[in-house]
């Protein structure tokens, strides 16, 4: 099932199933409030949804009884043109992000293999929509993007065997890990004399610097998420190739080090993992501060991730206040 998140007319996120002639929305899904101990509509996102359904399988089932009652009943679907989008999860508890997890990104680095998942966060203030501005912070000169599989959670985990792991996602969600790489103390983004100071934190954590796309798709529609392509685009907003989409990373799922079940079982050991947390689970190679030289974000210019299966998320990038 694919579902689509997005403002409604009174600026409540909500979402809907996506069907033929556009987005049949949640609340006419369910008229009669099957969900009893719901919390309000408005704050629900589809991997809390599944969790008060009892499990994935539930929710999806009544999820689809829903869309018959209301086509039954003449509801008409919401044209997909006509909605603002709105993060496909907005309010995770946690966001726990994977560094390193891509061979060909590794490799790009020169660097080894790492023998363990490299761990760092996000919270939701990093979060924004498609269409909505990455903000460059004053005192960064070196932004870049990073397309990665967001794997949305849907069912407690503690100390979770990577065996069963597969049973606590609830969904798959596109992600762009945008990183202040001069923050980060990458030595291509430091200009001469200038220190990074390697605060991951500040480099990835910045307010903007999560665009997450609308759409949320789950298991029963994404089969395999080890195989899916990962790809990425900056488009200028000046110079000669102003408005034209150049390709930047270009990588597959197949390539991850550690894969979603062994990231499961590795974080629910130590971080319990509750419905609606987010794992983004790294990028491939072709992220800006490794090429040759060096391309990075500038104010004026968008960014467009995509993942197969998925979608996309686009952002322009703005200049922050001082």
């Amino acid at each position: 099932m694919r579902l689509f998140s997005y403002l409604d007319e009174a600026d409540d996120r909500t979402f809907g199933v996506l069907v033929e002639g556009g987005v049949m929305p949640w609340l006419a899904l369910d008229p009669a409030r099957l969900w009893i101990d719901a919390p309000p509509f408005a704050e629900l996102d589809p991997s809390v949804v599944m969790a008060f359904a009892g499990d994935a399988g539930a929710a999806l089932e009544q999820m689809a009884r829903g869309v018959e009652e209301a086509r039954s009943r003449g509801v008409r679907p919401l044209p997909l043109g006509s909605l603002r989008p709105a993060p496909a999860v907005w309010a995770p508890g946690k966001i726990v992000c994977i560094g390193l997890n891509y061979r060909d990104h590794v490799a790009e680095q020169r660097i080894d293999p790492p023998a363990r998942p490299t761990l760092f966060a996000k919270f939701d203030n990093a979060i924004v929509a498609d269409g909505e501005p990455i903000v460059r912070p004053t005192g960064t000169h070196a932004l870049d993007l990073e397309v990665e599989l967001g794997v949305v959670i849907g069912r407690r985990a503690k100390a979770v065997d990577a065996v069963v792991g597969p049973e606590h996602v609830a969904g798959y969600v596109v992600c762009n890990d945008v990183t202040a790489r001069d923050w980060q103390g990458n030595k291509a983004a430091l200009a001469p004399g200038e220190r990074g100071d390697g605060q991951w934190l500040r480099a990835k954590g910045s307010d903007t610097f999560l665009p997450i796309g609308p759409w949320f798709v789950t298991p029963e529609d994404l089969v395999e998420p080890h195989a899916l392509a990962l790809r990425s685009w900056r488009i200028p907003g000046a110079g000669p190739h102003a408005g034209e989409a150049i390709p930047m990373q270009d990588g597959t799922t197949a390539d991850m080090i550690f894969r979603i079940p062994e990231l499961i079982e590795l974080v629910s050991a130590a971080i319990t993992l509750e419905p609606g947390d987010l794992l983004v689970t790294g990028t491939p190679a072709g992220v800006g501060v490794f090429r040759d030289p060096p391309v990075f974000l500038e104010p004026g210019d968008r960014v467009r991730v995509e993942v197969e299966g998925i979608g996309s998320v686009e952002n322009p990038v703005i200049e922050g206040s001082s």
